[in-house]
Parts: C-alpha cells; structure tokens; sequence
C-alpha cells in the first residue's frame, strides 16, 4: 500500500492517522511542497490519479483512490477490522456527517487563519485585511465548538466507538488550534476528547511528524495551540 502525501496536508495527514489506527503498513511518498510555492512540481503519479492533482492518493495494489473520506470508506470496506464506522445505518450516516461538517463546514475558516503561518515578508495593510477576516473566522470555529460539543454530548468518541468522524473532527479541531484559532477552555467535554484523541499513538506519531514539518517550512504563530496547552503533554 502506497500513501501519495504531504508534509502539511491536512487531509493526507488525516488519512495517515486512519492508516495507523486500522494496523494497515503503507508506504509514504511524499510530494513536492512549500508555503510559498505550493504543491510544485506536480508529482506524475498524482496526477494521473486524481483530476484534480492534490494529495491524498491511496494506491492498493491495482487501486487508486483519491479524496480523504472515499479513502476512509475504502479502508473500512477493504479492510473491516478495527472498525472506524457503525454497523448501524443511522449512526453510520451521522458519523459520515460529522466527517463532512469537518471537511466542508469547518474548513472556510480554518482557511482563514491560514496566512498566519506564511513564511516571508508581510505587508502590514494586507495582514491587518487577513487578521480582521481571521478574528470573524474565530468567532465562527467558536461556534462550531458549541455544536460538536452538543453533538458529543457525554459521550467518550462522536459515535459509540472510536472513529472515523473523531478523527475528520480532531484534525480540523486541530488544524485550527495550530493556526492560533480559539481554545476549547469554553467546551470542556470536548477539551477532553481532545486530549484523549491526542493519547493515541497514532495521533501522537502524526502530531509529532506535523510539528517537525512546521519547524521546516513554516513561520511561527503567536498563540498557536493556546501556548502549548492543546500539545501532547500540554
């Protein structure tokens, strides 16, 4: 198995925890990428995979899958055990809803904050434009906050057992965090989760390899994981 990737990329890093937590081994080939420039050059074989040239690419065997919630569902499909999705129905689909919030609700504002990261000079006029976008993105995570925590309500994973929405939920959770987005002191019950999901070690293991990433290709962000806080062993 043979995971096309990125050292900052959200959804492959997400695919990577999916991976790990299934026991599934795979090769990581990681692809050309910077924060100035991007996913340059285009790497050929992910090109011909995905029409629309990004990472995450699963390849198993004569297999190509791109997209980080059809490679989740291909997984579970393949490869059964553990499970990362509810036998029943109607908690199958809230599960792949809560994937979806993540992907596609949280994400516009997580874009938001993404400017703070940027190596390289900073015009003052264009990042007082970006920060003001930013503080109305925060106010929006805030937000989605209350949500999951009405949708976690007291339980120890999003639906039943461990899965595939706690993982689509902590990286965008995450992601945010990393960019200096809002803390979770205001939703203890999904602090907790957090934390918990960050005890993992394939949480751990992807946390640690994203950290690295960062230190090499990425400029530092006041406030980002609440000082440390929101880090394993914060």
């Amino acid at each position: 198995m043979k995971l096309y990737t990125a050292p900052l990329s959200l959804f492959a890093r997400k695919v990577e925890i999916a991976l790990r937590e299934k026991g599934r081994p795979f090769d990581a080939v990681k692809v050309p990428f910077s924060q100035t420039q991007g996913y340059s050059p285009k790497h050929p074989d992910v090109l011909a995979a995905n029409p629309k040239g990004q990472v995450p690419v699963l390849v198993d065997g004569d297999v190509a899958i791109y997209d980080s919630t059809v490679i989740l569902e291909y997984l579970e499909d393949a490869y059964p055990k553990p499970a990362l999705y509810p036998r029943d129905p109607a908690e199958r689909a809230r599960c792949r809803l809560l994937d979806l919030y993540a992907d596609e609700i949280m994400l516009p504002p997580v874009r938001a904050l993404m400017h703070r990261n940027t190596p390289g000079e900073r015009d003052p006029e264009r990042w007082q434009a970006n920060e003001a976008r930013a503080k109305e993105a925060e106010a929006e995570l805030e937000r989605h906050y209350a949500e999951l925590a009405a949708q976690l309500g007291n339980r120890q994973h999003f639906c039943g057992a461990f899965g595939a929405a706690d993982i689509a939920v902590f990286m965008m959770v995450f992601w945010s965090l990393r960019l200096g987005g809002p803390g979770l002191e205001r939703q203890p019950a999904l602090a907790a989760w957090y934390r918990r999901l960050l005890r993992r070690p394939a949480f751990t293991d992807v946390v640690t390899a994203i950290l690295e990433a960062d230190r090499a290709l990425s400029a530092p962000v006041a406030g980002a994981y609440g000082g440390g806080r929101w880090l394993p062993g914060g």
